[in-house]
């Protein structure tokens, strides 16, 4: 954890002992939150990400049944800051298109392509759908990423939390907040927990052995860890027809240690 991030950590606590919160859920929130990359337009730094335009494919490759969303250039990420298992270089090629629902597996929604694996500006055709507005994500930030407080109060005290444990989540996550500071308007995360307008994309790739346990239960000790958020995009007025609309693809961390991109699950969602 950098100084930064631990500084965050150590204001979070002192606000909560002011707002007389549970030392132990303090502990257990700051415990399950995870490193997170956050990446926005402006600035001069390196070239983190690349939104929209047409995709580089390799020679040959089959086109992706979704359009084009962004690519990700693994080298320049620091190692650790996503907590994913994810390959050193290299680029990470995200599709999606704009259709809501609950999602599941898509096996083209993600697609590694690995350094010096020659490329090609491929345009893709999807009907209506004009390729995303391209642009340059060069302001990168990372810290810890928390969960949203109805996804901790539901892995914390099972599948039917008591009104009190979802308000003293929420009252975690205001605390959290307040001591975040200011951050620009970012358009892709990537590792962290998802922050969602409606429902958590993480949960609902759980198999039901994986999902929140019963009342009672403490499912952040059950290894539920296994399903991990790969990568946010927030569409913003690159998709009109979505209010507020983001896209979530989640992966099984011991799938991205083994580049098996084929198995993310896809979500799109709008407020």
């Amino acid at each position: 954890m950098t100084d930064a991030s631990m500084d965050r950590v150590n204001r979070f606590r002192a606000e909560a002992a002011s707002r007389n919160l549970p030392s132990e859920e303090v502990e257990e929130w700051i415990r399950v939150a995870r490193p997170a990359v956050y990446a926005a337009e402006g600035g001069d730094g390196p070239l983190v990400a690349r939104v929209g335009g047409d995709p580089l494919l390799p020679h040959g490759a089959p086109k992706p049944s979704d359009p084009f969303v962004a690519s990700i250039d693994l080298a320049a990420l620091p190692p650790g800051v996503t907590g994913l298992p994810l390959p050193a270089d290299g680029h990470l090629l995200l599709f999606s298109g704009t259709d809501v629902g609950i999602g599941g597996q898509v096996s083209d929604a993600v697609l590694y392509v690995p350094a010096g694996t020659p490329t090609t500006p491929s345009p893709l055709e999807h009907g209506w759908r004009e390729p995303y507005r391209p642009r340059e994500l060069r302001t990168v930030w990372h810290q810890p990423s928390a969960q949203m407080p109805e996804s901790f109060a539901l892995d914390r005290w099972g599948e039917f939390p008591e009104d009190e444990q979802f308000e003293l989540a929420d009252e975690l996550s205001d605390a959290w907040a307040h001591v975040g500071g200011y951050r620009p308007s970012w358009a892709l995360q990537i590792g962290g927990h998802p922050v969602s307008p409606q429902n958590d994309p993480v949960h609902y790739a759980r198999t039901p052995e994986e999902a929140p346990c019963e009342q009672g239960g403490t499912a952040h000790e059950e290894g539920t860890d296994d399903w991990a958020l790969l990568a946010t995009w927030r569409c913003g007025d690159d998709v009109t027809e979505l209010d507020s609309g983001v896209a979530h693809w989640v992966i099984r961390r011991q799938d991205a240690a083994d580049r098996r991109f084929d198995r993310v699950h896809r979500y799109v969602e709008m407020a």
